[in-house]
Parts: structure tokens; C-alpha cells; sequence
């Protein structure tokens, strides 16, 4: 029985881990476009999540949990936009360094991350389920 309780708490840290992941892509995503407010501003820049494996001793396993988020330090996009109020002396507008066809890939592999978690708990559910099935005759 414990586990079954302990594969449900350990999948639970991975459904957060990845819960917050996709929170920080969606975030990226909505200010993809979002240019610098002024000449010589930098605009949004592209956050990166980390992920960190923590023992824990009640469970003798590691878990998941989000660790610090990081910023991507690529270069800024820049667009020839002379007459945007953030254009610098040449014409040019900064936009954030967030690519959008990453960023859905990105997205896509915590969402299928996210559902193995839950197939974990489906599973561990149901054969703790079956299992008190069994005892009870």
C-alpha cells in the first residue's frame, strides 16, 4: 500500500513540475511580440525553467521540483521600423528573443510529460483499487 501512495506522491511532483514549465512557455509565448518600450530598451526576454531532483527520505526517492528559472541571453530579434516609438537612430525596434515554433515544441513535450505523470497516478489508482478489491473477498 505505501507504495502505491508513495508512486502517487512522486508522480504528483512531476504533474507541479510540469504544470509551472508550462505556465513560464506560456508566458514566453504571450509576449512574443512584445517590443522594447523605448529606443535603447530591452525588451521581454525568453525565460528558461530548470528542473531539480530531490531526495526525499519519507519516500526513499527523488522528486521533481522546478528549480531556478533562467534567462535565455540570446540575441534580441531586431526589425527595421523607423517610424515605431521605439526605434533606435537606424530604424530598428527590438523585439524579445522568444521563438514561437520552440516554444510549442517546448510546450508539447511538458504537456505529454505532464499526461505520463497522470497515467502514472490513473494506473497506481486503479490497482490500489483492485488490490482492495482483492483483500475485501
Amino acid at each position: 500500500m505505501t507504495d502505491f501512495m508513495n508512486s502517487l506522491k512522486i508522480a504528483a511532483t512531476g504533474l507541479h513540475a510540469q504544470s509551472a514549465r508550462m505556465r513560464i512557455i506560456a508566458e514566453n509565448m504571450a509576449n512574443s511580440s512584445s517590443a522594447a518600450k523605448e529606443p535603447g530598451a530591452d525588451p521581454y526576454r525568453r525565460r528558461v525553467p530548470t528542473f531539480q531532483a530531490v531526495y526525499n527520505r519519507d519516500l526513499s526517492a527523488h522528486e521533481v521540483k522546478i528549480g531556478k528559472v533562467g534567462y535565455d541571453m540570446s540575441d534580441f530579434q531586431s526589425r527595421y521600423e523607423p517610424g515605431h516609438p521605439a526605434a533606435n537612430e537606424r530604424g530598428y525596434v527590438l523585439y524579445p528573443n522568444v521563438n514561437s515554433l520552440i516554444e510549442t515544441m517546448d510546450m508539447r513535450e511538458a504537456q505529454r510529460t505532464y499526461e505520463a505523470n497522470l497515467n502514472v497516478i490513473s494506473t497506481s489508482r486503479a490497482m490500489l483499487g483492485g488490490t482492495l478489491d482483492i483483500l475485501r473477498g
